[in-house]
C-alpha cells in the first residue's frame, strides 16, 4: 500500500537516484553517479552548506580519491590547513601519537578546510553533469513506499509546497539524526562513550601552533584545537552526564581550566562570554545491524555514527559514497538494481566501519576515561607507549585515521 501525503503534492519528478543529505557522503555520492550519465537529484534540507562546528577534515584517502578524479590540486588552490601530526600534552610531556608524514602517499597529511567551502567546491563540479539536480531547502518528510519498497520520498521545499522524487533507490545520507532511518523504522545498536564534548571557538594568533592537534590532558580536563584559519575550534571534553554541574560552575570556570591546562590560551580566554557561543555534542557511537531495505540505502553517519576520536567520521562517509557509486554505478544506469547490489555495499563497508569503532571505543575506554578522572594522574597506558616506539607498528593509528583498513578506489 502507498504512503499518502497529508496535503497535495503540487509536483513529482523521476530519477533514478534521490539521494537525500548534500553532506560529503550524498555529495561524493551524487557527483560519482552523475559523471557516469545516472540521473540523481540531490536534497538538502539547509539554504546553503555553511553550518557551526561540522568536520573540517579531509583525509589522505579522501584526497587520494579526489585525484582520481583529477579534482584534488584545484581543491588544494583553496586556503587550507594542514594536520600532520596528533599529540597529547600532559604534565609538561608532549607524546606524538600519530605522525602522517611518515605514510606513503602524495598526501601525507589532513587537509583543514571548511566543510562549507569542500561541498560548494563538490557541487560546482557535479553542476557541469546534466544528469546531477540539486535541490536546497527540501525538508524530507515522507518516503513514498508500496508493498515495502520505497519509491521516492516528499518533502516541504522553500515554497511550503508539496513535492515528490520517485526512484527505484532512495539513498539516506542525512547525518547522524537521520529522518529517513527515523521514516523506515532502522534502530541502530548504541555504544556509551564516557564523554560529551562542549563546542567553541577562540581567536587564532600568528604565533599560535600550527600543523599539528594537541590533546591537553590533566585534572580530570580533556582539551583540544582544531585549526580554522583565523580561528580555533576548541574541543573541552566532559565526563558523560556532568553537563548540568560543568554550566552550574559557569563559564569562569572553564575559562580558569582552560587557562591552567593551555596557558597560551590566556590572552583570549574572555572572549567566551556567552552559553550561547557554546554548542554541547553529545558523544555516541552506533551502527545499524542492516543498512538497506528494498529500494533504500543508508550511508555515513545514517548508518554509523562515529565518535568524535580521530575526526575520521567524514573519512568513512566519503568511502562508503565511494563503494556505494562503485556497486551501483551500472545497475542504476541499466535499470537492473536489486537489494543484492544494497547488501553488497555493507558487506564491503561493514568490517571497515567496525574496526574504527573499535579502536574508537578503544582510545576512549583505555585513554579519554583516564584523561577525565581527576583523580588520577594521566598517563598514557604502557601498551601505548610500547607501540609508539616500534617502527612499524608506531604509525599503525596514523594509518587507521587517514585510511582505515584499506584505501578506496573509485572504479573506473
Amino acid at each position: 500500500m502507498e504512503t499518502q501525503a497529508s496535503d497535495t503534492v503540487t509536483d513529482s519528478h523521476q530519477t533514478q537516484c534521490c539521494i537525500v543529505g548534500a553532506g560529503p557522503a550524498g555529495m561524493v555520492l551524487a557527483l560519482l553517479l552523475a559523471r557516469k550519465g545516472v540521473q540523481v537529484t540531490l536534497l538538502e534540507s539547509h539554504r546553503d552548506f555553511d553550518r557551526d562546528f561540522r568536520g573540517d577534515t579531509i583525509h589522505p584517502s579522501t584526497l587520494e580519491a579526489l585525484d582520481q578524479l583529477e579534482l584534488a590540486d584545484r581543491l588544494l588552490e583553496i586556503p587550507h590547513g594542514k594536520l600532520e601530526f596528533m599529540q597529547f600534552s600532559s604534565n609538561g610531556t608532549t607524546t606524538t601519537v600519530a605522525n602522517f608524514r611518515r605514510l606513503r602517499t602524495r598526501f601525507p597529511y589532513v587537509m583543514i578546510l571548511p566543510q562549507a567551502r569542500f561541498l560548494d567546491f563538490l557541487a560546482e563540479e557535479a553542476r557541469q553533469y546534466p544528469s546531477f539536480r540539486l535541490e536546497l531547502g527540501a525538508n524530507v518528510q515522507q518516503l513514498v513506499q508500496t508493498d515495502g519498497v520505497t519509491q521516492g520520498i516528499r518533502y516541504r521545499g522553500l515554497d511550503n509546497a508539496w513535492h515528490e522524487v520517485r526512484a527505484p533507490l532512495t539513498v539516506a545520507a542525512d547525518g547522524r539524526f537521520s529522518k529517513i532511518r527515523s521514516l523506515c523504522g532502522a534502530e541502530p545498536i548504541k555504544t556509551a562513550p564516557p564523554m560529551d564534548v562542549l563546542w567553541f571557538r577562540f581567536p587564532r594568533r600568528p604565533g599560535d601552533p600550527h600543523d599539528q592537534i594537541t590533546f591537553f590532558v590533566g585534572g580530570g580536563l580533556f582539551v583540544f584545537f582544531l585549526d580554522r584559519g583565523d580561528e580555533w575550534q576548541v574541543g573541552y571534553g566532559l565526563m558523560k552526564g556532568s553537563y548540568s554541574e560543568v554550566k552550574s560552575a559557569g563559564l569562569e570556570a572553564i575559562r580558569e581550566n582552560l587557562v591552567r591546562l593551555v596557558p597560551w590560551v590566556a590572552d583570549r580566554v574572555e572572549t567566551l562570554q556567552d552559553w550561547k557561543q557554546v554548542v554541547v555534542l553529545s558523544v555516541e557511537s552506533s551502527r545499524l545491524p542492516t543498512w538497506h531495505q528494498p529500494g533504500l540505502l543508508l550511508i555515513g553517519d545514517a548508518a554509523h555514527v562515529m565518535s568524535p576520536v580521530g575526526g575520521v567520521g567524514i573519512n568513512y562517509a566519503i568511502q562508503d559514497a565511494i563503494e556505494a557509486a562503485n556497486v551501483l554505478t551500472e545497475p542504476l544506469r541499466t535499470g537492473q538494481m536489486t537489494e543484492a547490489h544494497l547488501a553488497e555495499i555493507q558487506k564491503r563497508r561493514e568490517p571497515a566501519v567496525k574496526a574504527i569503532q573499535w579502536f574508537q571505543g578503544l582510545i576512549q575506554d583505555r585513554v579519554v576515561k583516564t584523561a577525565l578522572d581527576k583523580d588520577r594522574p594521566f598517563r598514557l597506558p604502557w601498551p601505548a607507549r610500547l607501540m609508539l616506539k616500534i617502527p612499524g607498528i608506531r604509525d599503525f593509528p596514523a594509518r587507521m585515521i587517514a585510511f582505515g583498513l584499506y584505501r578506496s578506489r573509485i572504479k573506473e
